[in-house]
């Protein structure tokens, strides 16, 4: 990463992740809870105020801004794709409770045969990018190049190379791509 005369800011032991490459930020200010079920690939920033509790693979050139919150536990998932961004206050739930009455919601000394989770994987495929406060929810695609924009809620997959708003998001216009795509090739991608 560029070096722009700030002070030296404590980072998280990246020795602890199952894997992690090079030109890698991540501030100690973050909490990982599994940090052996994730993986992280080159040229990354992850700022102040992560959370995550989840299985993570990170790709290459990334960037999580402050207080993003990816929550599921164990058998969630949080798959982020090359040239993609979490905004500042976006929230990834791979998990969450069903909450059609059929059962209890999962809190803590409650048997598992008692609650009904929704366990379906994240997935930022290559270029996708979630603004600021936006929420995604579990088994939500966003397809190649898509955007979702700031405090919107997405509870269906995505089309690619489409920017998306609103509550619940809809697709609002079509995003150019070549430009994107020739950058990243010279990237070697």
């Amino acid at each position: 990463m560029a070096k722009l005369g700030f002070p030296p800011s404590p980072q998280f032991d990246v020795a602890l992740l199952k894997s992690v490459g090079e030109d890698v930020f991540i501030s100690s200010k973050v909490e990982i809870r599994r940090p052996q079920m994730v993986t992280i690939g080159n040229h990354v920033a992850i700022d102040t105020g992560f959370y995550l509790t989840t299985q993570a693979d990170i790709g290459d050139y990334i960037h999580i801004g402050p207080y993003v919150s990816v929550i599921g536990g164990a058998h969630g998932l949080l798959k982020m794709g090359n040239f993609t961004n979490l905004a500042v206050g976006a929230k990834i739930v791979c998990v969450s409770d069903e909450f059609l009455g059929e059962s209890l919601i999962t809190a803590p000394g409650i048997p598992a045969e008692y609650t009904k989770l929704i366990a379906k994987p994240v997935i930022l495929e290559d270029f996708a990018n979630v603004g600021a406060n936006a929420v995604i929810m579990p088994g939500v695609t966003l397809g190649e190049g898509s955007v979702v924009g700031a405090c919107s809620l997405v509870t269906k997959d995505t089309k690619p190379w489409t920017i998306y708003y609103g509550t619940p998001a809809k697709p609002v216009k079509v995003r150019p791509r070549d430009v994107m795509r020739a950058y990243a090739k010279k990237l070697g991608y």
